[in-house]
């Protein structure tokens, strides 16, 4: 069961931005900054009323994404990083993300908070931050 729809070019676009922001975490820090991805286009509340698909997603602006402005983000998806894409799709979630709205990489340590969010943890060199319930209640439905 799909927790957000999609279509093959999206699997493809969701991909291609997980690889450009985490590669470097391996799968599970790609898993991650995906789990912020598909929460962004689930979740109705926030900065993200608007975002409801995966390619709106991937071009918002204010608050997108760094790695849309890089040459790497715009190389073609990778079978690999497509099947990662297609479990995030299907409803995967990885702590400390799996709740998040905003990941970033800071050049120490993690804030406690990033533009009024809390905290959820670290995964290698990113922090990832979520919501409250009563904020936005439809990142934690669970599906």
């Amino acid at each position: 069961m799909a927790v957000i729809k999609t279509t093959e070019s999206d699997v493809r676009l969701l991909a291609r931005l997980m690889r450009a922001e985490a590669e470097g975490e391996g799968d599970l820090g790609m898993l991650m900054a995906g789990n912020v991805m598909v929460n962004r286009v689930r979740s109705a509340c926030l900065d993200f009323v608007h975002i409801d698909n995966v390619e709106r997603m991937v071009w918002q602006s204010p608050g997108g994404f760094e790695a849309t402005q890089k040459g790497y983000f715009y190389q073609g998806a990778r079978e690999r990083e497509m099947n990662l894409a297609r479990k995030l799709i299907r409803g995967e979630r990885h702590h400390p993300a799996e709740f998040s709205l905003w990941f970033f990489r800071p050049t120490g340590s993690c804030p406690a908070q990033w533009w009024g969010q809390w905290n959820t943890g670290r995964y290698k060199l990113h922090c990832f931050y979520s919501p409250t319930s009563q904020d936005c209640p439809q990142v934690y439905t669970v599906f």
